[in-house]
């Protein structure tokens, strides 16, 4: 890989430094497809076409400097672990010429607890994009990886699209609900995790997240940073819902008609419900209040309340 001189990127508060990073040698795709017979392999030759028309350079990026994660603290109280782990690990680039170098990383824990928004959220505080898949949709891993170009019918993987058509050499790559992974006859949707996990081979940050840990291979498990992410506390839950109300209340329009802060009552209800859960609610009950000609939303203006589900310990 090549390297040019640093920028900065505009446009983001965190305002990361950014290098340009080959991410593949155009004169390699060039030959590889110039072999191509004629007539054949269309879907390929596309492909190739279109790394050529991309261009092969893109941006490598890390904070200039360690970035503010206080505010990902409040917003994510049952995440504080792994925050530590990020910060740890972006401490150790900070000051230096070194590449942000992230470990793999497993979030295990039950549906709808902010596995996905979390990443969202740590690709946004680091500057770069993201790329996700979730493997409860993929049958063979070279959907994930891409497939050889010896194949006819070869195709890219979703790893390659995310660094081909994004902007970003590091992009946060986020593999979801690999507990799900799916295998039809030889075809291992899990086998092309074991290089993309590798220090050695791997050429993107990859984050997953699954349900439980009891069916990964310890393989994959050794190649990563395993932290189990349980539902938060009642407390816990009732601020990331006065946070919500707050949010949303702040991104509309339509918003100023409706109270400063949510009710007590309201916001205990919505502790009952799982993150991912709260947001929908809120959307209701905004909504119902509104039809009620009211300034503030009620507890019978939400949704049926769903039990919390049980925290066995793992992922969305």
């Amino acid at each position: 890989m090549s390297t040019s001189n640093a920028l900065t990127l505009s446009g983001n508060p965190a305002l990361p430094v950014a290098r340009m990073r080959q991410v593949y040698r155009e004169e390699d795709v060039a030959r590889k497809m110039a072999k191509l017979p004629a007539q054949e392999h269309d879907a390929l030759r596309a492909v190739y076409e279109r790394m050529l028309d991309k261009g092969a350079q893109r941006f490598q990026v890390k904070p200039s400097g360690l970035p503010a994660m206080q505010h990902l603290y409040d917003e994510l109280p049952n995440f504080h672990e792994v925050l530590d782990d990020v910060k740890r690990q972006l401490a150790l680039c900070d000051g230096s010429g070194d590449a942000l170098e992230i470990t793999p990383m497993l979030l295990l824990g039950p549906p709808g607890i902010g596995k996905t928004h979390f990443a969202r959220e740590l690709s946004e505080l680091l500057g770069t994009g993201m790329g996700f898949m979730s493997m409860s949709s993929l049958t063979a891993g070279w959907l994930l990886s891409g497939a050889s170009s010896q194949w006819k019918g070869a195709k890219p993987g979703k790893v390659f699209e995310t660094l081909v058509d994004g902007d970003y050499a590091n992009p946060v790559m986020v593999v979801d609900e690999i507990d799900k992974a799916r295998a039809e006859q030889a075809y291992d949707p899990l086998g092309s995790l074991y290089s993309l996990l590798e220090h050695d081979t791997a050429k993107a940050f990859v984050m997953t997240g699954a349900n439980t840990s009891k069916t990964r291979p310890e393989p994959i498990l050794n190649r990563m940073n395993v932290f189990e992410v349980e539902m938060p506390d009642f407390a816990a839950a009732r601020s990331i819902a006065q946070r919500l109300y707050a949010s949303i209340r702040s991104e509309h329009d339509w918003g100023k008609h409706f109270e400063d802060k949510a009710r007590d009552d309201v916001l205990d209800t919505l502790a009952a419900m799982a993150p991912r859960e709260m947001r929908r609610a809120w959307m209701t009950a905004f909504g119902n209040a509104r039809l009620a000609q009211r300034d503030s939303v009620q507890v019978a203006d939400l949704p049926a309340c769903q039990a919390r589900k049980h925290q066995i310990g793992f992922m969305h």
